[in-house]
């Protein structure tokens, strides 16, 4: 029992460590291809959607990618895609 209550006490609440967005898309799509659906397809409903259902709950890959805002996601894959083309010029 705290001796004095006159003080206010700090909560650290638990935060649940954030993955990498290339991890997180990683595992969505590795989880869309196990149940059997056209990943790339899937994703794409879900980036301009917003929609979470495009994204199969399997292995939580609907929890991971709703941890990202919509508009970062695409921004990483645009990236890569210029940066991947880029390279392979």
């Amino acid at each position: 029992m705290p001796e004095n209550l006159d003080h206010t006490m700090k909560f650290d609440s638990f935060k649940e460590e954030q993955l990498p967005v290339n991890e997180v898309i990683k595992r969505v799509y590795e989880a869309l291809e196990e149940r059997g659906y056209e990943p790339v397809n899937q994703i794409v409903g879900y980036i301009l959607s917003g929609d979470p259902t495009y994204i199969t709950s399997h292995n939580d890959a609907r929890k991971l990618i709703r941890q990202l805002e919509r508009d970062d996601l695409l921004t990483v894959v645009l990236k890569a895609y210029i940066e991947s083309e880029a390279i392979g010029k």
